[in-house]
Formats: structure tokens, C-alpha cells, sequence
């Protein structure tokens, strides 16, 4: 098996503290919360209360390409049912190949990236080693490129053998492995207050003789 952009990744893995979280199917969301203290926790439900800090998900959709009805119905049948996920880095010539590969046959994937080191520890827990490129189909794991064996396991999951999809059919752009935003403060959670309005006096003035209402 070839490993690939080992030395990248081990370098940003160095900056990286150790991150601890399992990660059952591509369908499954994993979200780091940071709290307030700094702790890191992982977990599969979204933090309950602003005080936790950072969110991060990582994990992949089983929708996503599979879902798009736009797809004759075997592929989508097949697609949904074994799910191509493709996890690369930037400068990395056999990512490249692998997804000049998956594009040239047709089949619909998502792509992952790995450039930050908190995308290095969430691909070595995934993967169990630091290397790129990185190919899940459903739940078999393939890592290194080698398209002898990529076609191997395309062909046993039923993945047509030429392209059959439809004409403009585009990918989802691909996107960080692992995606951090902050969560809302307690001022943003509050609904904005009634802006102050100044009473009108009404009752009989020098403009207002009469004390008409409005």
C-alpha cells in the first residue's frame, strides 16, 4: 500500500493537542465543543448552551451526491447505499489521480480536506494513519492510491464501469474535514429589546387646542 504526504501531515498532527472521538459511519457527525475552561469534549449532539464555546463538525452526509434525484435510479440506489467519500490535500499529486479516477468513471463522491491540524487528528482517528489520499466506499477503507484497487472495490460495490451520469452533473464543492464556528454568546441569544419609543402627548397644547387623538 502507498502512503502518500506523510511528512505533511505529521507536521500538522505536532501543532495538534490529542483529539479522542469515534466515528461510526460517513453518515455520523462528531461535534468538538470547547468549553468555557478550555476542556474539549466530542460529541454526537450539538452543545446545549452558548457557555461551550466552539463548535466543530466533521463527518460526511450520507445525502449529499447520493441524494441528488437527479441521478438515474441504480446509480443512486448504489450511491446511497455505498457512499464515496474522498479525503485529500492540497499539492498532493495521487489525490489528484484518485479524483481524476472517480470523476472519469462517474461516480458522484464528497470530497474532504485536509490542511489544518485539527483535520490531520480527525483523518488519523478515521484512518488510523496520517497518509493521503484517503477513499471510503460505504464502510470499506482504502488507504494510499492504487487504481487497480480502487476499481476493484468500485466494481464490487456495482458502481457502473463508464460514466452514466447526467449531463452537467457537478460534485459538492469540496470542503474542510473538519469545520469549526463559534457558537453564539448569551447577548446574541437574547431577542432584541423593544427599542423605546417617546410618548406622544396628546391632550390639549398650543399646537393641539382641542386634545384631538390620533
Amino acid at each position: 500500500m502507498i502512503n502518500h504526504h506523510r511528512t505533511f501531515l505529521a507536521a500538522l498532527l505536532a501543532g495538534s493537542a490529542l483529539l479522542s472521538f469515534t466515528t461510526g459511519t460517513q453518515a455520523q457527525t462528531i461535534y468538538r465543543i470547547v468549553g468555557a475552561d478550555g476542556k474539549v469534549t466530542f460529541s454526537d449532539k450539538p452543545p446545549a448552551s452558548a457557555d461551550q464555546g466552539k463548535i466543530a463538525g466533521t463527518g460526511v452526509g450520507a445525502a449529499g451526491a447520493a441524494g441528488n434525484t437527479s441521478l438515474p435510479f441504480e446509480l443512486r440506489q448504489v450511491a446511497s447505499k455505498y457512499p464515496v467519500t474522498l479525503y485529500t490535500s492540497a499539492e498532493c499529486a495521487p489525490c489528484g489521480a484518485g479524483r481524476a479516477l472517480l470523476s472519469s468513471r462517474g461516480v458522484p463522491f464528497n470530497e474532504r480536506t485536509v490542511s489544518t491540524a485539527e483535520d490531520a487528528a480527525a483523518l488519523q482517528r478515521l484512518s488510523g494513519e496520517n497518509s493521503l489520499p484517503f477513499l471510503t466506499i460505504g464502510s470499506q477503507r482504502i488507504k494510499g492510491y492504487s487504481d487497480s484497487e480502487w476499481v476493484q472495490y468500485l466494481d464490487a460495490a456495482g458502481y457502473p464501469k463508464t460514466s452514466v451520469l447526467p449531463a452537467g452533473f457537478r460534485n459538492a464543492p469540496a470542503a474542510p474535514l473538519v469545520t469549526v464556528q463559534r457558537a453564539p454568546t448569551r447577548a446574541e441569544e437574547k431577542p432584541p429589546a423593544p427599542a423605546e419609543t417617546t410618548p406622544v402627548d396628546s391632550g390639549p397644547g398650543p399646537s393641539n387646542p382641542a386634545g384631538i387623538t390620533f
